[in-house]
């Protein structure tokens, strides 16, 4: 599926790579690129084929954030249109971070403002040695406020601090030591990475890696009570009694391949 903004490739093992497909402003957004992303990735939610998300782009850049037309337009609206707009922006954002199946970005180069967003919402990212971030906002007397919640989990409250407020410049490798990236790899071998990493992933039980996915954020930040180990040993209680927990642990010890059956 092809459209003016993003190009949708199915690799039909489950994989999906959502391409942003606007190099010649470097994949900045703008409202109807917001909508447009919004509703592919609501779409593919819904999709139980749908086993892992690839995001990235065309060109040099990874996304510039918001683009120049947009920002120029968003100059003009009112507190209120201002509102509901960045209501869109954070609509996208969460939309990403909530998906059900692992999300992998691919960055190839610059990802600035709500680029650094996208890469923070996605559960795994691996860079190119050329990539380059920035939270650029505060130059523009703006601040990085919708994709805050996202980046704050990625790299932590201490380098967020620095990161917003001083809009430098950070490599690909900073980047890894922040945890905004799981990798960094060289520019020729970063889709083979990332198709490999989703690879890894269809491999496993479906229903196990949802659930996986969705343990973590049940978990995180949680005190370990009483109620949280009840909480997961139901969870492990629950799908090892599935039939994929059973096929699963059957292949194992019969040492062959499992089959994953999805109703």
């Amino acid at each position: 599926m092809n459209n003016s903004y993003i190009k949708i490739t199915d690799h039909e093992n489950g994989i999906v790579q959502i391409t942003l497909t606007q190099a010649e402003i470097h994949n900045a957004f703008d409202e109807k690129l917001i909508a447009q992303l919004t509703t592919t990735l609501n779409e593919l939610d819904k999709d139980f084929t749908v086993r892992a998300v690839i995001l990235d782009s065309e060109g040099k850049s990874f996304s510039a954030g918001a683009d120049l037309n947009w920002m120029n337009r968003m100059a003009n609206y009112s507190r209120e249109e201002n509102y509901r707009d960045s209501q869109e922006l954070a609509g996208l954002m969460s939309t990403l971070y909530k998906m059900k199946c692992p999300t992998i970005a691919a960055v190839q180069g610059a990802a600035f403002g709500g680029g650094v967003g996208l890469v923070a919402c996605c559960d795994i990212a691996i860079a190119s040695e050329k990539a380059i971030f920035c939270l650029s906002e505060v130059k523009l007397g703006l601040i990085p406020a919708v994709i805050s919640p996202y980046v704050v989990k990625a790299i932590g409250e201490r380098a967020a601090k620095r990161y917003f407020t001083t809009a430098e410049r950070f490599n690909a490798d900073r980047a890894a030591q922040l945890g905004l990236v799981s990798e960094v790899v060289s520019l020729d071998d970063l889709n083979e990475k990332v198709i490999a990493i989703a690879e890894l992933i269809i491999n496993n039980g479906p229903d196990a890696v949802l659930d996986a996915k969705d343990i973590i954020n049940n978990v995180v930040n949680q005190p370990i009570t009483g109620q949280l180990s009840a909480m997961t040993a139901n969870r492990i209680a629950d799908i090892r009694a599935s039939d994929q927990g059973k096929e699963g642990i059957a292949a194992f010890l019969e040492k062959r391949k499992p089959v994953w059956d999805r109703e």
